[in-house]
């Protein structure tokens, strides 16, 4: 048996610090937190894996607008409730560009970052019918949206997609649709931690049945576009971003600027609202706010509630940054498809080293590189790995915390440096020396 990178007791300290009873449930925060502390008081660097941290620089052409909104005084003013005319005008024409789909500006409306989106949005959808009560999530995905709704006491069930693909979708979403207890469906796409992307067929199954049985779909598209194994970056010509859009009028769509352009530090995103959503009424939102529509509710009860709009310079930032993208002037996948790099020689190590994709497949294709992907080690389970490796200076969270059923570790790609690359190699070679199958 090898010695391993870091010695065993001042990891186990670490966690034991915490609190943590069960690493296999430790929170994304709480494995940075030992990360960082092992590291610390080890002086050996981490291969930190754990959080989705855009490991780019930000777009130029969102910080010199934001610069100039800045310098013109924009600081002063508040911003208005729906959001800046001129944010809401380039989105709009954004989602043409990139999804192929109309919505008109009155619908595009900022938020503070996508979670501020889904914050509200859940507690919209779960006010809009007495009798549903509830969100469904298609799992694996995002851990601190079932943390939102804990807080707000909403009621959430979840299935995990990897056995209920394809044809096997539909009748699995059925099974809960057909309770009438389901205010919204929510799933990102591509899919955080798994990165399969739900193709058009999948989309359509979705979207018919939300229609049917009156649902919501709450689509999170924070790593926008960012299925590399299709072209699409040409604006207004397909392929275009896949969307359930195309399939109910019942949609709201999450467009993230934390990963797409490296703008996670200023907190914004639009929640693009369909046309006939927007101006829908609900019979118990009409009741509790004044008659309003859902995309009235939505904007001035729901956000207004939270704070007094969003950031307006990080507005001005995005809107430049969605006008130079549909204008072609600025390639943000060009940027963005460093992620595939950096995901296809990570995996090319652990699968030297006896690890194994989890979520190998997407469909009859093989997974795509991203943001993301998933690692299991046979005789292992997720929280066993996870603790094992931390004694490797590697950090990463089980999938077990993001809804999924399977055993094994999430893999972000972001934030390793190029030399880490070697020592990743190097310690998963001591690794499966030391854990021989």
């Amino acid at each position: 048996m090898r010695p391993t990178p870091i010695d065993k007791k001042i990891v186990d300290d670490a966690i034991a610090k915490r609190d943590i009873q069960d690493f296999a449930f430790a929170t994304i925060r709480e494995v940075k937190g030992v990360a960082e502390d092992a590291e610390l008081a080890s002086g050996v660097e981490f291969i930190k894996m754990e959080m989705g941290i855009p490991g780019l620089p930000p777009s130029q052409v969102g910080v010199k607008a934001q610069i100039e909104a800045l310098s013109n005084g924009i600081a002063s003013i508040y911003p208005d409730i729906q959001g800046a005319p001129v944010l809401k005008e380039q989105a709009s024409r954004f989602v043409k560009a990139f999804i192929g789909v109309d919505i008109a500006p009155e619908g595009c409306i900022p938020v503070t970052g996508s979670m501020q989106g889904t914050y509200a949005a859940f507690c919209l959808c779960s006010q809009c019918d007495k009798n549903r009560d509830t969100v469904l999530f298609i799992d694996p995905g995002f851990p601190v949206q079932k943390m939102q709704l804990n807080v707000q006491g909403i009621k959430y069930e979840t299935f995990d997609v990897y056995d209920y693909r394809g044809d096997k979708l539909g009748p699995k979403l059925e099974s809960y649709l057909s309770r009438g207890n389901i205010c919204a469906i929510i799933y990102s796409n591509p899919n955080n931690p798994s990165w399969v992307c739900l193709d058009e067929e999948e989309l359509e199954t979705i979207g018919h049945l939300a229609t049917r049985y009156n649902a919501i779909v709450l689509e999170d598209l924070a790593y926008f576009a960012m299925d590399f194994r299709k072209e699409l970056d040409v604006p207004f010509q397909p392929p275009y971003q896949a969307t359930v859009a195309r399939y109910t009028d019942n949609y709201m769509l999450f467009i993230s600027g934390s990963k797409a352009f490296s703008y996670a530090g200023e907190r914004i995103a639009v929640v693009c609202i369909g046309d006939a959503l927007f101006h829908r009424h609900f019979q118990a939102l009409s009741q509790r706010y004044e008659g309003l529509p859902f995309g009235l509710v939505f904007s001035t009860r729901m956000l207004y509630a939270m704070s007094s709009g969003t950031s307006h310079s990080a507005q001005y930032a995005m809107a430049a940054i969605m006008k130079a993208a549909s204008d072609g002037s600025y390639k943000f996948r060009e940027e963005t498809r460093e992620y595939a790099r950096r995901a296809h020689k990570m995996k090319e190590i652990f699968l030297r080293h006896n690890f194994y994709i989890v979520y190998d497949k997407d469909l009859d294709q093989p997974i795509a590189d991203g943001f993301y992907f998933t690692i299991g080690y046979p005789g292992m389970t997720g929280g066993q790995l996870a603790h094992e490796l931390m004694y490797y200076g590697v950090s990463a969270i089980c999938l077990i915390t993001t809804g999924s059923h399977q055993e094994g570790l999430r893999v972000c790609t972001s934030f390793i440096k190029p030399h880490q690359f070697q020592l990743l190699d190097e310690r998963m070679k001591i690794f499966a020396e030391n854990n021989p199958i």
